[in-house]
């Protein structure tokens, strides 16, 4: 399994988000995973054509991930992914 990790960002529209353990061997599997947990996660933190919103970033064990476009980037068991609501403004 993969752990699954959420800034507290994110929380002020998925008030039941917690750190969770979901199955998957890519990136996109596991956080449509966590959609079916979370109903409307992957519409928050996806473009319409599946790409990785501007303003979100996922991290897979402390690094970014390499793929935006299709969330490819392969996990293992035991690894960690952070999903990361980055703030902006002035």
């Amino acid at each position: 399994m993969v752990k699954v990790k959420f800034t507290s960002a994110l929380s002020r529209f998925f008030p039941n988000l917690q750190e969770m353990e979901i199955e998957g061997t890519t990136v996109y599997e596991v956080i449509s995973k966590v959609n079916e947990k979370i109903p409307g996660i992957l519409n928050y933190i996806l473009e319409e054509d599946g790409s990785l919103r501007k303003h979100v970033n996922i991290f897979l064990n402390d690094d970014l991930i390499v793929d935006r476009k299709t969330l490819s980037d392969k996990v293992k068991e035991r690894e960690e992914i952070l999903i990361y609501q980055a703030l902006s403004g002035g």
